[in-house]
């Protein structure tokens, strides 16, 4: 029973730590006002034929941080990109000289900036009601386990792990939104 009990903590935590991994690589793809390569994970390309993503087909370079250079492997695909990006609807307007695309990385607006807070805010909302779920069901499985004969006091222990496991994490979110907020409004 107990190594049931232990079973349920580690999944629990291990749930716990996805929604805030999830909630990381989430916000990674907003753009802050600098050039980032990882805005480009989401831009899907017509590669012959299949749906490949853009980083998987081209070199993305940051030269300074207001300008990414696209290097496509295949320059035939050039035209591809360049659709694939305008299509993402990121904002950005790229140019190509038939070698590399060179993408202007805009300021982003008082508004724009406000706006992309309050989206990160819904994604760590979200991040939030995951590492809940996961704490509601390992509270309902450790009640299941002490009906079939895990001891209360265990069980109860188990109740407070879960809880500090659950502070632990929101905690996280919060310090990982309060980090991207920073990183979008500063100027």
């Amino acid at each position: 029973m107990i190594e049931k009990a232990n079973e349920v903590l580690e999944f629990a935590e291990l749930k716990m730590e996805d929604a805030v991994t999830h909630l990381q690589e989430e916000l990674k793809t907003y753009r802050a006002g600098k050039a980032n390569p990882e805005v480009f994970a989401s831009v899907i390309v017509n590669y012959y034929g299949a749906a490949t993503p853009l980083p998987q087909m081209s070199n993305i370079t940051t030269p300074d941080a207001k300008t990414m250079l696209i290097q496509p492997w295949d320059k035939s695909m050039i035209h591809a990109i360049e659709k694939a990006i305008m299509d993402a609807n990121l904002g950005f307007t790229p140019q190509n000289n038939g070698e590399v695309i060179r993408i202007n990385v805009p300021a982003l607006t008082e508004e724009r900036r406000r706006e992309l807070v309050k989206r990160a805010k819904g994604e760590g909302e979200n991040a939030k009601v995951a590492i809940r779920n996961a704490r509601r069901d390992a509270m309902d499985q450790l009640k299941k386990l002490q009906k079939d004969g895990l001891p209360e006091d265990i069980e109860k222990d188990d109740e407070e792990k879960v809880q500090k496991f659950t502070d632990k994490y929101v905690k996280r979110v919060d310090e990982v939104l309060d980090a991207k907020e920073k990183d979008i409004m500063t100027v």
